[in-house]
């Protein structure tokens, strides 16, 4: 998000529909060349966590997490950047999209590290699931950054980023 050019906005709002548990090292996706998507109520997306960084279109997203698919219940705009909660836990930052499957939905590339699975998190089918404003694609921490602790338990920004809440893989 550029501050001159974003303002505020309102948080999307989504319910996760079915919980995915495996996870790849070889997947291939590739990084949209876009920072932000529009979404409608009612359209169904898959949820990806992976640990990279990279931001420049066509970077190849290998290593990830399957946490599942969602249906959008409140329209808004996705930005790179933007916390993605789950419940009431902070799974990650919005990375980018992969379009593979589009026009049937996208993969939504969260930032978490250690990469979770839905299995991971235990998320369930019906949890709510948010997309609020973050500080931006300068937010996305670089690899190896602490993001998460040894024990799997993801941090706040190393800056503060994200406020104080903590969220706990179970």
């Amino acid at each position: 998000m550029n501050p001159q050019e974003d303002g505020p906005k309102r948080a999307v709002t989504a319910t996760l529909v079915k919980v995915l548990v495996h996870g790849r090292t070889d997947r291939g996706m590739r990084l949209e060349p876009y920072a932000s998507r529009c979404v409608r109520a009612g359209e169904l997306h898959e949820l990806v966590a992976t640990d990279h960084t990279e931001t420049d279109a066509g970077a190849r997203i290998d290593r990830v997490g399957f946490l599942g698919f969602a249906e959008i219940t409140g329209a808004g705009v996705l930005d790179r950047g933007d916390e993605v909660w789950i419940g009431s836990r902070r799974v990650g930052v919005l990375l980018g999209f992969d379009a593979c499957h589009f026009p049937n939905h996208y993969n939504v590339l969260i930032h978490a590290d250690p990469v979770p699975t839905g299995r991971d998190l235990a998320l369930a089918a019906g949890e709510p699931l948010v997309f609020r404003q973050g500080r931006g694609a300068d937010h996305i921490p670089a690899s190896g950054d602490g993001r998460a602790s040894d024990d799997g338990r993801a941090l706040a920004c190393p800056d503060g980023a994200g406020g104080d809440r903590l969220s706990e893989y179970p």
